[in-house]
């Protein structure tokens, strides 16, 4: 990765130009870079999923955005660069007393975990939730919304993780190197299993995930880091636990989708940043002169919670 020049973009009549002060990394990031994951058509090839910045420019219908409002907003691609533009729906003001780092490290992964739990997986008051990667950045925001709903969360994590797991609100820790996850659900659970399975892995965990269901449980697959074909599925398994297998993803969603999801977000949790009750976990952060280091941290499994990259100091 290195440093270059592109033309500044110019928005659309619905459209606002930020300037970007700051960006997280994700997943996607580190396989696009691989060339794994192409954007969406029409998206800007510039990695980087997320940011957080002051408004610039506005297109010639906006009405709710004006220069210098302090915005941040999920993104299909072009967060790693110091311009980008954003349909003016998509965009959610910076909560009052965070920093740009600390906002930059909320759209995707906050926004990822709300609608897996509550879109798909239903969340309600008193269900377990498993959410495996606990201290990954989705793990970490999809604990705090968990908990926030009244749910009881449980993670899988290795063990030097868990206490961040544990201060967010986990309610159960697993080491994932030394525990079978599916019978320390079932001790906790006293057999009855969770509701909510959230899950990046895969092909490793699906028996696991199916035998850690409750009756009518939901597994939502977010990713396939560990594989994705799974040998000897019975289906009876899934029949027996009446059970739902969901599997989604939020990048290449339709832009509808995506004000519809920012919007409820928005609305419903964002305010909560505002006196402390849900925040946004900073592993570390980075010069983005310095991204390469940044993605060495994540690939090597050695963040808990998000990896912020600094655009303008």
């Amino acid at each position: 990765m290195t440093i270059g020049e592109v033309p500044t973009p110019s928005p659309g009549p619905n459209e606002v130009r930020v300037r970007v002060h700051a960006t997280a990394l994700n997943r996607a990031d580190t396989f696009q870079r691989r060339g794994h994951y192409p954007p969406p058509d029409g998206a800007s090839p510039i990695l980087g999923l997320e940011m957080a910045g002051v408004v610039e420019e506005a297109g010639d219908r906006v009405v709710d955005w004006h220069e210098g409002d302090r915005v941040c907003s999920l993104l299909a691609g072009g967060g790693y660069a110091e311009q980008v533009v954003v349909h003016e729906d998509l965009l959610m003001a910076v909560p009052p007393g965070l920093s740009m780092q600390e906002a930059a490290a909320i759209p995707e992964v906050f926004l990822t975990a709300y609608q897996a739990l509550h879109w798909l997986g239903g969340m309600q008051s008193g269900h377990e939730v498993l959410v495996h990667a606990g201290a990954s950045g989705v793990g970490t925001a999809a604990i705090q919304l968990a908990k926030e709903a009244g749910a009881h969360p449980y993670i899988t994590a290795s063990a030097p993780k868990h206490k961040v797991c544990r201060d967010l609100g986990a309610e159960a820790t697993i080491d994932y190197e030394s525990e079978d996850f599916a019978a320390q659900v079932e001790d906790q659970t006293n057999g009855e299993g969770v509701y909510i399975v959230l899950d990046f892995i895969g092909a490793p965990y699906f028996h696991k995930n199916v035998a850690s269901l409750a009756m009518d449980g939901r597994i939502v697959l977010l990713a396939t880091l560990g594989g994705s074909t799974v040998e000897k599925v019975s289906l009876r398994g899934l029949m027996a636990k009446r059970a739902h297998l969901l599997a989604t993803t939020l990048r290449n969603r339709s832009l509808d989708y995506k004000i519809q999801l920012t919007q409820e977000f928005a609305s419903n949790v964002l305010p909560e940043f505002v006196d402390g009750r849900i925040r946004p976990v900073i592993d570390s952060t980075y010069d983005w002169t310095e991204v390469a280091d940044a993605h060495r941290r994540m690939e090597n499994n050695e963040n808990a919670g998000k990896i912020v990259l600094q655009v303008v100091s």
